[in-house]
C-alpha cells in the first residue's frame, strides 16, 4: 500500500489534497489535530494531519509469443469479479465515504475550544444538521486562529454568514400576485385552512385584492364551515368542489376576482392514492401558484417523506406553521437547503390575520438566534 501524510488548516482542505493525489479510492488510516500554539486557552494555530493510503495496482502480465506479439493473459472464469463482488465493492466505497464524513465531524467536535462549546450546543439544540454545524465550526475556528477572543455577536455573525450563503439562491417571500390562483397543499393537521385565511386577509387588507375561496376538503364539514366563517369576515365567496367539473365551474364563477385561494383536503399524503386523487381534482397549470404547508412540530424525517410525496407537484415555496409550538426550528433551514425550496411565510400562532410573517432572509437568520447560549 502506498501511504502519504497530509497537513492542512482544515479537514476539507486535507480531503481535497488526498483526493487530488491518491484519488477517490484512497483510505484514511488516521487523522488528528496538530496544535502548535495556544493562547489564553484558545487555539492560535491548528492544523489537521491526515495519513492516507491506497493499494498499488500491479501492472498487467503479458505472454510473449515467438512472433514477438504481446498477448494479455486472460484470467480464468472463476477469477473474474461477479455481480455480487461488484455490489459489495460499491457498498464498501459508500461506507468509506460515510466514514470520512463522520471522521471529519468527530475530529472537529473533539477540537472545539471551551469558549465555543455553548454556542455549538445551542446549534445542536436547534437541530441544525451536522453538515451546517461543521461549516459553521470551520468559520469559528478560522476566526479563533486570527484573534485572541471571540464575542457572542461574532459567533452569531459567522453562523449567519454560513446560512445566508446557503439560503441566498432560494426564492424567499410571499405571494407574487403574478398568478390568479393560490393553491395550498399539505397533510392533515398542519393548519392549512387557518393559513389560507391569514394569507387572504393580508391580500385584502394590504393589497386591496378581491378574493374568493375554493375548497376540495369535502371530508370534514368542520373545515368547510371554518373556511366559510373566514370568507364571511372578508366578504369573499366560497365554492365547494367534489370533482374536476365542479372545479372548472368554480373557476368560471370567479372570473371577475383578482385572487382565488384553493384549500385542499388534509389527508395522509404518505399514501400515494391521496396524491393521485389530488392530481385528478385540480388543474395545476401556469395560472396556479402552489405552496406546501408543513408543521415544525412534526419529525424532520416525516416531513421529508411528505415533501417527497409532493415532488411531482409544481411547488413554488414552503410555508412552515407552528413555529410558536416548538423550541427548535433548525429543521426549517435543513429542509429548505436540502430540497432547494424557498419560504413564503411562517406562522406564529392561531390569530387571524396577525400570526403570520412573510419570510425574508434577515428575519430567518434573526429567528434562529433569539435564544440564549451563554
Amino acid at each position: 500500500m502506498k501511504m502519504k501524510k497530509y497537513i492542512a488548516p482544515s479537514i476539507n482542505e486535507a480531503m481535497k489534497q488526498v483526493r487530488a493525489d491518491l484519488g477517490e479510492e484512497a483510505v484514511i488510516i488516521s487523522s488528528k489535530v496538530v496544535v502548535k500554539k495556544k493562547f489564553f486557552g484558545l487555539i492560535r494555530q491548528k492544523n489537521f494531519e491526515v495519513l492516507a493510503g491506497i493499494d498499488e495496482v500491479e501492472p498487467p502480465t503479458f505472454a510473449v509469443q515467438e512472433q514477438k506479439q504481446l498477448q494479455p493473459i486472460v484470467p480464468k472464469h472463476d477469477e473474474l469479479p461477479n455481480d455480487g463482488n461488484v455490489s459489495e465493492l460499491k457498498e464498501e466505497i459508500v461506507s468509506l465515504k460515510e466514514m470520512l464524513k463522520s471522521m471529519k465531524q468527530d475530529t472537529i467536535q473533539a477540537s472545539i475550544p471551551e469558549e465555543l462549546k455553548p454556542f455549538i450546543e445551542y446549534l445542536k439544540r436547534q437541530e441544525l444538521n451536522n453538515e451546517l454545524i461543521t461549516d459553521i465550526c470551520d468559520g469559528l475556528f478560522a476566526h479563533v486562529n486570527q484573534s485572541k477572543e471571540i464575542s457572542r455577536q461574532e459567533m452569531v455573525e459567522i453562523a449567519k454568514n454560513v446560512l445566508k450563503k446557503e439560503l441566498s439562491p432560494l426564492s424567499i417571500g410571499g405571494i407574487s400576485y403574478d398568478k390568479k390562483y393560490v393553491c395550498v397543499l399539505g397533510p392533515t393537521g398542519v393548519g392549512k385552512t387557518t393559513t389560507i385565511a391569514k394569507m387572504a386577509a393580508r391580500s385584502v387588507l394590504e393589497k386591496k385584492k378581491k378574493v374568493g375561496f375554493i375548497t376540495t376538503d369535502t371530508y370534514r364539514i368542520a373545515a368547510i364551515e371554518q373556511l366559510k366563517t373566514y370568507a364571511n369576515l372578508l366578504q369573499a365567496p366560497v365554492e365547494v368542489v367534489y370533482n374536476l367539473n365542479d372545479y372548472r365551474e368554480a373557476i368560471r364563477k370567479f372570473a371577475n376576482l383578482d385572487l382565488v385561494f384553493i384549500d385542499t383536503a388534509g389527508r395522509n399524503y404518505k399514501e400515494t392514492k391521496y396524491v393521485n386523487e389530488l392530481k385528478k381534482l385540480i388543474s395545476f397549470d401556469d395560472e396556479v401558484e402552489s405552496y406546501l404547508v408543513l408543521s415544525l412540530t412534526a419529525k424532520e424525517k416525516d416531513i421529508e417523506t411528505i415533501i417527497e410525496q409532493f415532488s411531482e407537484f409544481p411547488i413554488e415555496k414552503f410555508i412552515f406553521t407552528k413555529t410558536d409550538e416548538t423550541n427548535s426550528i433548525g429543521a426549517m433551514y435543513n429542509l429548505m437547503i436540502k430540497y432547494k425550496k424557498g419560504l413564503a411565510y411562517y406562522t406564529t400562532g392561531q390569530e387571524v390575520p396577525e400570526d403570520i410573517e412573510e419570510a425574508t432572509i434577515e428575519k430567518l437568520l434573526e429567528m434562529l438566534f433569539q435564544g440564549e447560549f451563554k
